[in-house]
């Protein structure tokens, strides 16, 4: 019993790790200062000090605009305007001192500027175009097609980065929209991936695929090629991780029936959640036992094959061996 609720608990941890990645690394691409620690205990509600409030508040933001499309998994109801303009309005809200103008399509020229090197390297549309360019943007969207849903996101992805209708955000917005459609189209691998992980990691090649697009007379091919190789790249991290989670459970399985004692049980649950163990911290989730019960514990699981030791001395930690 225990060891099938951990399967569902696995992909509960496992999802939350990805909405973590996911809101950090996408707002990391549009500028924020946060490390993925301080990303971490901020959505985990803790008090993290020394960061810039609007840091703060676009991650909480993200964050909550990823709850809300996750609302869409497998619905096919169509993408209007007013749903993109909501989920711009969720992204910036109460940054800026509210300057951003959440929901609105911007009124003036904007621009694109690399976050890397500070150049301008692409100005979008004038303003009076947007309504129209978006209008057509919608309808295209919710047409019939015969091309993949994969391709119809990372196509939908750069289309509006290119009309760019907001004032800022609209890379995010771009980002969560292309979420959003592979969400629609059953594509969501139980929300376990970041798109935004792979683009964070290297930023350059990311506006290099961009730039590609209008260099190239409008030609998708190097930015497409780039965005199936990223989902795929996080599919495969996704499928490394569900084998070792896997693993995990069938180890938790043998030790339930192994007849071991439940504080060495609670060293394996200790393990399968943090990934690894000092002898000292055996002690403290059984604070009731003496080093030397510790001991014995700790070599019957070496003996029975269930972790294996790391280190030495001061530097001594023990992993499960899956």
């Amino acid at each position: 019993m225990e060891a099938a609720k951990l399967k569902e608990e696995w992909i509960k941890d496992m999802q939350s790790e990805a909405l973590i990645l996911e809101a950090h690394h996408s707002t990391h691409i549009e500028g924020t200062q946060l490390t993925l620690s301080q990303a971490q205990r901020i959505l985990a509600g803790k008090s993290v000090k020394g960061i810039r409030k609007d840091d703060r508040q676009e991650l909480l933001n993200y964050k909550e605009t990823m709850d809300f499309v996750s609302e869409y998994l497998g619905k096919k109801s169509e993408i209007r305007e007013d749903l993109i303009k909501q989920i711009h309005k969720i992204l910036v809200k109460d940054v800026r001192g509210g300057t951003l103008e959440p929901g609105r399509y911007r009124k003036v020229q904007n621009y694109v500027v690399n976050s890397l090197t500070g150049e301008i390297i692409y100005i979008p549309p004038p303003p009076e175009e947007v309504p129209k360019l978006m209008k057509e943007f919608v309808e295209w969207l919710n047409e019939k097609k015969k091309i993949s849903p994969v391709l119809m996101a990372g196509i939908s992805q750069y289309q509006f980065v290119d009309i760019h209708p907001f004032l800022d955000g609209n890379g995010r917005t771009a980002r969560v929209l292309c979420t959003l459609i592979l969400y629609q189209n059953e594509y969501d691998f139980k929300r376990l991936f970041s798109l935004s992980e792979y683009y964070d990691k290297n930023r350059r090649r990311y506006y290099d695929a961009v730039q590609s697009v209008r260099e190239n007379n409008i030609d998708m091919t190097e930015w497409l090629e780039y965005f199936t190789e990223g989902l795929k790249a996080q599919m495969l991290e996704v499928k490394g991780k569900g084998e070792i989670a896997i693993k995990k459970d069938i180890l938790l399985n043998k030790a339930l029936k192994s007849g071991l004692h439940e504080r060495q049980l609670k060293g394996i649950k200790f393990l399968i959640k943090n990934g690894q163990m000092k002898p000292a911290e055996y002690l403290k989730i059984n604070p009731d036992i003496t080093p030397r019960t510790a001991q014995r514990d700790i070599k019957e699981l070496l003996e029975k094959g269930f972790i294996i030791r790391e280190g030495a001395t001061s530097r001594l930690i023990y992993i499960l061996k899956i």
